[in-house]
């Protein structure tokens, strides 16, 4: 069974937008958060879909309830998804002791090469701004997926292997 809520997170790039619009698929989770302000199509995929967390962007990385349920309205699971969640591990397990935190992992050039590919800072949904160069930006990468790493492997972590990437990973925790 699935909790109320999966912090949802992976660096730009990393191809976790459609790896969330596959697991949304399955019905048990709320896409009310889908919105026609939200969707971003790059080459022949709808890359974007979803409400982002983030600084800069539509909502905040503050993980007060009511910010987090902003972009909902309806029922079952809420996939809550942010870049910026492996900065804030600790405070979201404890403040959502039951929530899981779910990690997309994709090696940080491939991550840049691909996060560039679809429209680097010149998509439209959502805000990049916040990374404000490319130099910063794989900086970032880099930071945030030696996060979501580091991580893994303090909770020991399953990683498995994306069915048609053979360079992603995707590991739950689950307290």
């Amino acid at each position: 069974m699935l909790p109320e809520m999966i912090f949802f997170t992976g660096v730009p790039g990393s191809r976790w937008s459609g790896i969330a619009r596959e697991i949304k698929s399955s019905g048990q989770y709320d896409c009310t958060d889908r919105a026609p302000h939200r969707i971003y199509t790059h080459n022949d995929f709808a890359g974007h879909q979803e409400a982002y967390f983030g600084t800069g962007m539509e909502f905040p990385p503050i993980l007060d309830p009511l910010n987090l349920t902003a972009p909902f309205s309806g029922t079952g699971c809420k996939l809550l998804m942010s870049h910026e969640w492996p900065y804030y591990f600790e405070d979201i397990k404890t403040r959502y002791p039951m929530a899981w935190i779910q990690l997309v992992y994709r090696p940080d050039w491939a991550s840049f090469l691909w996060w560039k590919r679809a429209g680097g800072f010149d998509i439209s949904y959502p805000n990049y701004d916040w990374y404000e160069t490319d130099y910063l930006m794989t900086k970032r990468i880099q930071e945030q997926n030696q996060l979501i790493l580091d991580f893994g492997q303090k909770h020991s972590v399953q990683w498995q292997q994306h069915s048609t990437h053979s360079d992603i990973f995707i590991g739950t925790y689950k307290p």
